[in-house]
């Protein structure tokens, strides 16, 4: 079920220059979430944005009854966002989309991929796979090491491994270049980032026969499919809008 309300802002942490990371709460307790879903954002106050913004769910906290955002400072709306302090309101529809599958059993071994911003989704994919009795294994990319989101907050839930392009820390270069893919098997690849990322994550799981979920960020206005705007070719039912059938899916389904 959907629900459209505003949630107070219970802190907003500047992580660097280009991202903040944005508890939310509620006097109510919030609706139950799924890894990989996300929410629609009003932006007040800002004369350049007129839609909504999809932000992805970073993580619940249900002790605390707190949703958390991560926010790529990209544009006007997201930097009114930044700008927010404790106590302001947000009005917020969620939650939004298809979530990434779950492994069925704790002992499954399941990777999950992340660039950029794109690793915003993973943290609390894997924090319910920790729940399960499960390790997930986290293979995080870079440019360099100031680029890197989170990584204290992954460690506490799962294996971490790193790749930055210029070495700074990790191994040299891109994901899909780093020994775990080598020395390990995995049953199920979960991935979220920069396309280009993606595609050869997905690549790669396809020619181990992985079976692997994207994540895609594709641009949307309404979140509720009525608006056509992020709408995604597709091998089996042609043209669908990701911000139903989506945002995760299967890689088979892209055409790719």
């Amino acid at each position: 079920m959907k629900h459209c309300i505003d949630l107070t802002v219970k802190s907003v942490e500047h992580i660097n220059e280009k991202y903040v990371l944005v508890k939310l709460t509620d006097n109510n307790p919030l609706p139950e979430m799924k890894p990989g879903q996300f929410v629609e954002i009003k932006v007040e106050d800002s004369p350049k944005t007129f839609l909504r913004r999809p932000i992805s769910i970073n993580n619940v906290e249900t002790d605390t009854n707190e949703l958390h955002l991560l926010i790529a400072i990209v544009g006007d709306g997201t930097r009114h966002m930044a700008k927010l302090v404790p106590g302001d309101k947000l009005n917020v529809m969620l939650p939004l989309g298809n979530g990434f599958t779950l492994p069925e059993k704790p002992s499954d071994k399941h990777l999950l991929v992340g660039g950029g911003v794109g690793v915003a989704p993973l943290l609390y994919l894997g924090k319910k796979i920790k729940e399960m009795g499960g390790e997930p294994t986290f293979l995080l990319g870079a440019r360099s090491a100031k680029d890197l989101l989170m990584i204290d907050k992954f460690k506490s839930v799962g294996r971490v491994f790193i790749t930055t392009e210029d070495g700074s820390e990790g191994e040299k270069g891109f994901v899909t270049n780093h020994s775990i893919l080598n020395k390990e098997t995995f049953k199920l690849i979960s991935t979220c980032g920069p396309k280009p990322m993606m595609v050869a994550v997905a690549r790669y799981a396809d020619n181990t026969n992985i079976e692997c979920e994207v994540s895609l960020e594709n641009k949307m206005a309404c979140g509720l499919g009525a608006c056509l705007c992020c709408v995604e070719k597709t091998q089996d039912k042609g043209n669908i809008c990701i911000c139903t059938e989506g945002p995760v899916i299967n890689a088979k389904r892209l055409e790719w």
